[in-house]
C-alpha cells in the first residue's frame, strides 16, 4: 500500500513541477501526502491551493484539517470558520473526520460548533 503511495506520489510531483499551479495535481498529491502521514507537505500543499483559490470552501477545509494534523489549532479554527463562511455544510463529515480531532478537542472550537448548530440548527445527522 505505501508502495502504492510512492508511485503515485512521484507521478503527481512530476506533473507539479512541469505545472505549478495544477489544481486537480496539488490537491492528489496532498491527500496522497496525508494518507502516508506526511503532515507537513500536506499542509504545504494545502496551503498553496489556498492561495490559489483563497474563497473555496473544500480546499479550505481541507487546509482547516492540516492545520488539526499539525497541531496548529489556531489556524484550524480560523480556517475552519472560513471553510463554513465559503459554504463548507457537510457538518456531519466534519463532526467525525479524524483529521479533526485535534481541533474537536479545542474548547474554542467545541464553542463555535454549539454556536454554529445553534445559529444554523445544524443537526449533523444530515448533510446540510
Amino acid at each position: 500500500m505505501a508502495e502504492d503511495f510512492d508511485f503515485e506520489i512521484k507521478f503527481y510531483e512530476g506533473i507539479i513541477e512541469r505545472k505549478p499551479d495544477f489544481i486537480e495535481a496539488l490537491s492528489a498529491l496532498g491527500d496522497l501526502y496525508t494518507k502516508k502521514g506526511l503532515f507537513e507537505q500536506g499542509l504545504k500543499i494545502d496551503q498553496r491551493l489556498a492561495a490559489l483559490r483563497p474563497d473555496n470552501d473544500l480546499i479550505l477545509y481541507n487546509l482547516a484539517c492540516s492545520y488539526s494534523l499539525t497541531n496548529n489549532l489556531d489556524a484550524s479554527l480560523q480556517t475552519i470558520k472560513k471553510a463554513i463562511e465559503c459554504g463548507y455544510r457537510d457538518f456531519r463529515f466534519l463532526e467525525k473526520d479524524n483529521d479533526l480531532v485535534n481541533l474537536r478537542r479545542d474548547s474554542r472550537f467545541q464553542e463555535f460548533w454549539t454556536s454554529l448548530k445553534t445559529r444554523h440548527q445544524v443537526d449533523p445527522q444530515k448533510k446540510a
